[in-house]
């Protein structure tokens, strides 16, 4: 097993996108909800990544899966981002999620079989078409499918609207609404919180170990490489700036986004003389962006003369959760580095379990999660793309503006 070491990379931000798809799912079951009260404690921040390295003593492992499961307990108090104090009695047994990194998250978690309600850009994961959509026809999601969920927590990006929240409570459900995340560092203890707040402590610690490991391995790969200089453009002038998620894995693959050397923040929108005074040595890419390099002005770049693109799963590079980061630093890194990575293994999940000392991974690696052709994978970014069968001009517009407005708050 490889040394790990404690690094902490500054890296991240999000964003959030909106497309219509069909409504699909089954209606859910009825539970009572768990109760929601106020008191005077936040309950405490759990430690964002868990513990990272071998237990030496046997006894030292089961004590520490012992403190896990004790220190999941309910009840539990924690202020979210409204400054709401949100109490949950119990462990709750149905779980809505309103974006998909949250979904995601509770998938790779152990926490899959909770989730009965969830967005459609979430239907990608394995088993999510037999969860309720909530989404709305248009933008956001519908206040009347997510209480139809009859759930016992609802997990909020912070991109909700005040007051979609402030309507979800007022039907009586207990709303977790999720600050910012800015950070691997916030996305690891964003996983924590969600993990603390249904019951899935060890399995949150086991994805944040395994989030670790992967980028530290990467930025260990790349120690004495030349950073490489990257872009991720969106479609219609909009370019993914500084202080972003996508940033954020640009950064962690070794890789410099030569948006920030215009000091160019969040989502803006260029025009073709910066893009080619830029000039980036290589273009990240998704299926719904990959078109671009075939018009200008990327058709006239160094990374697209070089063929210099690195194409990502857009399900990864757009929605900030455990597995987003792994997948995404190795795509990145193994395209920036290709001679770096050529032996480079990056750890399973497996590997990363076991260098923690708890024993079987609660989710593994190799659990499904599959990739669809629907436009609902992303958390962050626009289907931009106006040539495309079924994505007409008039939407790809839409979705840009939506991008540029919604870029700025967190999902």
């Amino acid at each position: 097993m490889r040394r790990r070491r404690t690094r902490t990379l500054v890296v991240a931000a999000l964003l959030l996108v909106a497309a219509a798809v069909p409504a699909v799912g089954a209606a859910a079951a009825t539970t009572a909800p768990a109760t929601a009260s106020t008191v005077s404690t936040d309950g405490g921040t759990p430690s964002a990544l868990g513990p990272t390295g071998p237990a030496t003593d046997p006894a030292s492992a089961t004590g520490a899966a012992s403190a896990q499961t004790a220190a999941c307990e309910f009840p539990v108090t924690f202020t979210d981002a409204t400054g709401t104090e949100v109490t949950l009695d119990e462990r709750p047994d149905r779980v809505t999620t309103l974006n998909p990194s949250a979904a995601q998250t509770m998938w790779e978690i152990g926490g899959k079989a909770q989730v009965v309600g969830l967005s459609q850009f979430a239907l990608y994961l394995d088993g999510a078409d037999s969860r309720t959509n909530v989404s709305a026809s248009g933008f956001g999601v519908s206040v009347e499918k997510v209480v139809g969920t009859n759930p016992d927590l609802v997990l909020a990006p912070n991109a909700s609207s005040a007051e979609t929240i402030q309507s979800l409570r007022d039907a009586g459900l207990t709303v977790y609404h999720f600050r910012e995340s800015t950070t691997v560092d916030d996305v690891a203890a964003k996983t924590t919180r969600t993990g603390r707040l249904t019951g899935n402590c060890e399995g949150a610690a086991e994805a944040n170990a395994w989030m670790t490991a992967n980028v530290e391995t990467a930025g260990e790969a790349t120690a004495d490489a030349e950073d490489v200089r990257a872009l991720y453009p969106l479609g219609g002038g909009y370019v993914a700036g500084s202080g972003t998620f996508i940033s954020a894995m640009i950064e962690a693959a070794g890789g410099t986004n030569v948006a920030a050397e215009r000091d160019l923040t969040g989502y803006p929108q260029i025009n073709d003389e910066v893009v080619l005074e830029l000039a980036p040595d290589y273009l990240v890419v998704t299926d719904f962006s990959s078109y671009l390099v075939g018009q200008e002005p990327y058709a006239s770049t160094p990374a697209v003369q070089n063929n210099n693109t690195v194409r990502v799963n857009r399900n990864w590079l757009n929605q900030p959760a455990p597995r987003s980061v792994v997948m995404s630093v190795r795509t990145l890194t193994r395209g920036f580095h290709p001679d770096a990575t050529a032996t480079v293994e990056f750890e399973t999940r497996a590997e990363a379990v076991a260098a923690m000392g708890t024993g079987t991974p609660t989710a593994t690696e190799s659990q499904p999660i599959t990739d669809t052709t629907s436009p609902s994978v992303v958390d962050e970014t626009p289907a931009t793309e106006t040539s495309g069968p079924g994505f007409g001009v008039v939407l790809a517009v839409l979705a840009v503006l939506a991008s540029a407005l919604l870029a700025r708050r967190e999902q």
